[in-house]
């Protein structure tokens, strides 16, 4: 099995070699584009008939860019790989939906743009693929132990679920998807990207400051570094002010940060809920940073 990856994606392909040494996985980066996104030429040219599964970051954790997941989705079905969407960092924060997309499975969590608990998450599988897809670890919720040294595993999406779970976080779960609901993943979308735009306005033009957010279309999620200062410097810096910023290393994005050659990047992410007053503090805050090499 061999395994090409980019910033935000994989291709996992069956070579046509046969033997245990074609068990071992490789991986390969897949060129970006102009933008600084998948390639979707590059794509269409590595998808042939041995390519099993295209797996993409919708959002990744380092910067706004959001992929041409829909696209990318087109091409995945015409070579007939199945398409996995990472959408942990876009759901809640615009329309999502998974027909637009093409993705056969969509995995994210709660706790992010949707505004739900730590510690709960859900994974869309499209039907006629769940039978295909044999959970890493069952119990008596997602199969039925049918003799001593049998089993059947439930033929609904259950199969991914396990007995033992946080009812109390479901339910958050759910009461954030309804308030999101309720307000309308359009409005809140158009919201989130203008208050990001704003933002990368206002620090762009500070002596020091560089903005690293790549791609055609920006989201949420907004990353800066400063000359002379790092990161996790300026993390303590604002938050001794009350303002809430995080930081991205390489373990979290390795093929993407090493790329650009990036140790680390001060990220701030704004939501409908953030005021044009909020950004201003920030940037000014960042502006006000004492060992700048400006």
């Amino acid at each position: 099995m061999a395994v090409r990856a980019a910033a935000g994606a994989l291709l996992v392909t069956l070579p046509l070699l046969a033997g245990p040494a074609a068990a071992q996985p490789r991986v390969e980066v897949v060129p970006n584009d102009a933008h600084g996104q998948l390639s979707l030429a590059a794509l269409a040219a590595l998808l042939d008939d041995r390519v099993k599964l295209v797996a993409v970051t919708h959002m990744p954790t380092n910067g706004g860019l959001l992929q041409p997941a829909a696209a990318i989705g087109r091409l995945a079905r015409k070579a007939g790989a199945i398409f996995l969407l990472d959408a942990c960092q876009t759901v809640g924060q615009m329309p999502i939906d998974v027909e637009d997309l093409g993705c056969d499975v969509l995995s994210a969590t709660g706790r992010k743009f949707l505004r739900g608990p730590r510690g709960i998450g859900f994974l869309y599988v499209r039907r006629p693929l769940i039978e295909r897809l044999t959970p890493p670890f069952l119990d008596i919720h997602a199969a039925e132990w049918t003799a001593p040294t049998a089993f059947t595993i439930r033929l609904d999406a259950r199969r991914f679920e396990n007995w033992e779970s946080n009812v109390a976080a479901k339910l958050g779960l759910g009461a954030a998807v309804d308030y999101a609901g309720a307000l309308g993943l359009a409005p809140i979308w158009e919201r989130v990207r203008t208050q990001a735009a704003r933002l990368r306005e206002r620090l762009a033009p500070l002596p020091g400051v560089t903005v690293h957010d790549l791609g055609a279309v920006k989201g949420g999620i907004v990353t800066f570094s400063l000359a002379g200062v790092e990161p996790a410097a300026v993390q303590t810096a604002l938050r001794a002010q009350a303002i809430n910023v995080s930081v991205s290393g390489p373990s979290s994005t390795r093929w993407d940060m090493e790329a650009r050659g990036l140790a680390g990047l001060v990220r701030a992410s704004v939501h409908y809920l953030t005021t044009d007053d909020e950004i201003d503090r920030l940037a000014a805050a960042v502006a006000a940073l004492p060992g700048r090499a400006g």
